[in-house]
Order: C-alpha cells, then structure tokens, then sequence
C-alpha cells in the first residue's frame, strides 16, 4: 500500500482553507447582526446594511455548507 503524501497535503491544505473562510465570512454575518442591532439606537441606515450584510454572508455559508453535502453524497450525482 502506497500513501500519496502531496494528494494528503492538497485536500488538508484545502480543507483548512475552506474551514477558515466559512469561519471568517460567518464571522462577518455576526457582526452584521451586530451593527443592525446596533444600528437601532441612532445610526441611520445602518440596520438594513447590517441585515444585509448578515444576509449575504449566512447564504453564502449555506451554499458551501450544500455544496458539500452535495459532494459527499452519491444520490446528488
């Protein structure tokens, strides 16, 4: 049995990657909650920016999220 050690590192590379922009963007789709919420007290603009900007970064992170699923499983194939 024969291990492909640059195969092994390219789907480890990719994998902690991928994990590190879905964090990343999820992290922002909070802090877009976060200024909406934010927003109310007196910024004009700011809640529907913020929800907007959570909105984008959540459907973004679900769409990763599916297109794994589809990766994984045979029946989408």
């Amino acid at each position: 049995m024969s291990i492909d050690w640059t195969a092994l590192g390219q789907v480890t590379a990719v994998s902690v990657g991928v994990t590190v922009a879905v964090v990343a963007v999820f992290t922002l789709g909070v802090l877009g909650l976060a200024r909406a919420e934010d927003g109310r007290a007196g910024r004009a603009g700011a809640p529907v920016a913020g929800r907007a900007q959570a909105c984008l970064c959540f459907l973004a992170c679900a769409a990763v999220v599916a297109y794994g699923i589809r990766l994984i499983v045979p029946q989408f194939h």
